[in-house]
């Protein structure tokens, strides 16, 4: 029989050797004994390549989530190369690639299934900032989680000695040390991550909202993959009459097809590449990995893609651009709805990203409301215009562009859009061609509806206690499930209209935001626009950490501020006070 007492290894600095004779004397005692694992100085590895181990979090029991450790190495232990390490776009590439080195190693130790032994924050085929890999000026630093090893609820030490005396070292070794390391892959993920900054960046100038580059291979695998398609990609190649040159990091020309500010129209066929096309420029905002084939695809970092959502809350939001006088009384000015129809929940997500600074929507008419969308010749004499309360999309979208707010959308079954639209682009096959011409031949073009800036936005500021996050005896229960879904004490949150989320850390990222606002920033004085800027600005200044202040959390990622108030917003709970604003 085991002893049941072991000498206390709290603020001591401890040595593997000591870390293996802990775990062997806790072997065949009960799970809640891993809590003596906890050590703030960490558990010393020495050569060849040393470094320390710090258990922030112990697993009640083994059917708990994971354990949450921490290992510390010293730069230059790792050889990573200095001038990647100190620049801080390339350093987003860096940190991807050692995060899937280091899942990599990981996969080798063991487990099964959905039960890894140790498990980091995998990254997918976008790059982003991620609180699992951390650098500093002086060390480099990786949360991740473990399962501690038990039989029932008795702790297997032998077991655990293995997986964190003999495979971690390992793990360390694969996925931190530079010559261990696939160099040339590090590199292309920094290039990636630099060429997708210097295209977006260049936008603007060129008076374009979006970027796609000949060679670019759009189509996925599947229409639930984010992979590339295997084979028989058709590459896109840009009609002459809507090629630009842009230049990448380093200078290189690159020409492709730009997407000019205004109003773009995407149409064509069934099966021919529209969504396709749309879905691509969605993921914009976002670096992508080498052989993704959207590398060069960029839009506006502010594009907002919107959609219609049936039965979505909407709190205070000024609807009177697209609502008119309403039934009973109800003010469109300051419009609530514990369940919108499509057409009011897609105005408001446009009042709210336009509240956001957007300058880019995105829309799909599949996944739009069509009496927000049109409302044709026929029908405008039928009901009359005083006995329609909604002004569709189309009568407004030229003063959004007069306002320097452009929209690319797809229309495949109207002709209403050509009108309105500056450019059209027509998919064959996966190939655009430029149709404007043709199109303003068929429908005269139109500057349908107001041009004078867009109206004033409201300042909309939410009381104290907007978010209750309390859940039962906890007084604090805020939690993602997935990607599409946050919890908020009794409060369930659907995001499934935030399609530009592309990782559940983004979601548990979003959800400690909440929790952050809750806390230090809804205090019946701050607007929504105050409020998720101070988040995105304390968060740019401090690092995802910020939001976990346990900082054992392995699995947060970078969201935008447009995505934090999308989930604001949402709250069912959220009760806003409306003040008069200033023009967004």
């Amino acid at each position: 029989m085991q002893s049941l007492t072991t000498p206390p290894l709290s603020d001591t600095r401890a040595s593997a050797a000591d870390l293996a004779d802990l775990l062997h004397h806790l072997d065949g005692r009960g799970y809640k004994a891993y809590n003596e694992l906890h050590n703030t100085e960490g558990f010393v590895f020495g050569e060849p390549f040393p470094f320390r181990l710090h258990v922030d979090h112990v697993q009640a029991d083994p059917f708990a989530p994971p354990s949450r450790l921490r290992i510390c190495i010293q730069r230059a232990v790792t050889g990573l190369p200095t001038h990647l390490l100190d620049d801080p776009v390339c350093c987003v590439g860096l940190c991807h690639g050692i995060a899937e080195a280091v899942a990599t190693a990981m996969d080798l130790v063991g487990g099964s299934g959905d039960r890894p032994m140790l498990q980091i924050d995998r990254p997918g085929q976008q790059i982003l900032r991620r609180s699992c890999i951390q650098i500093t000026d002086d060390e480099v630093s990786i949360h991740f989680s473990a399962r501690l090893p038990a039989a029932g609820r008795r702790i297997l030490g032998h077991k655990a000695i293995d997986l964190l005396c003999e495979d971690l070292p390992g793990v360390v070794a694969s996925g931190l040390v530079y010559r261990n390391l696939d160099a040339h892959r590090l590199a292309s993920l920094c290039t990636s991550v630099a060429d997708a900054e210097a295209l977006r960046a260049q936008l603007s100038q060129q008076g374009l909202a979006a970027f796609v580059a000949d060679g670019s291979r759009l189509p996925r695998a599947t229409g639930a993959s984010d992979e590339p398609m295997a084979a028989d990609i058709v590459a896109w190649q840009s009609p002459e009459t809507l090629s630009v040159e842009l230049n990448l990091a380093d200078g290189r020309p690159i020409t492709g097809t730009g997407f000019r500010q205004g109003v773009t129209v995407i149409v064509g066929g069934g099966f021919h590449g529209k969504s396709t096309l749309l879905d691509a420029l969605r993921l914009g905002i976002y670096a992508h990995v080498p052989g993704d084939g959207r590398e060069r695809v960029v839009c506006d970092s502010t594009a907002v893609a919107i959609r219609a959502e049936d039965g979505r809350r909407v709190s205070g939001v000024d609807l009177s651009p697209f609502i008119g006088a309403l039934p009973h009384d109800q003010s469109p000015s300051h419009f609530i709805s514990d369940d919108a129809s499509g057409s009011t929940s897609q105005a408001a997500a446009i009042v709210e990203a336009v509240e956001q600074s957007c300058q880019l929507l995105l829309i799909d008419e599949d996944t739009a409301a069509t009496n927000f969308m049109i409302r044709d010749h026929c029908m405008r004499q039928l009901i009359s215009d005083d006995r329609e309360p909604i002004t569709p999309f189309i009568d407004r979208v030229r003063q959004l562009a007069a306002s320097g707010i452009s929209t690319i959308l797809i229309s495949g079954g109207s002709s209403d859009y050509l009108g309105v639209a500056d450019t059209v682009i027509a998919m064959d096959n996966y190939q655009p061609s430029d149709v404007t011409t043709r199109a303003h031949e068929l429908v005269v073009p139109s500057q349908q509806g107001p041009t004078d800036p867009w109206p004033p936005g409201q300042r909309r500021i939410p009381r104290r206690g907007s978010i209750n996050p309390q859940r039962g005896k906890r007084t604090s229960s805020v939690r993602a499930r997935g990607l599409r879904e946050i919890h908020v004490g009794q409060d369930e949150l659907d995001l499934t209209a935030l399609s530009q989320l592309v990782h559940c850390s983004q979601t548990r990222a979003l959800a400690q935001a909440l929790a952050y606002a809750h806390e230090h920033l809804i205090d019946g004085e701050r607007d929504v626009v105050e409020i998720c800027a101070a988040i995105a600005v304390k968060v740019d200044e401090e690092g995802l950490g910020i939001l976990t202040p346990d900082r054992g959390h392995p699995d947060v990622a970078q969201f935008r501020h447009v995505e934090l108030a999308a989930s604001l917003n949402r709250l069912r709970s959220l009760q806003i006070v409306s003040e008069p604003g200033v023009s967004a």
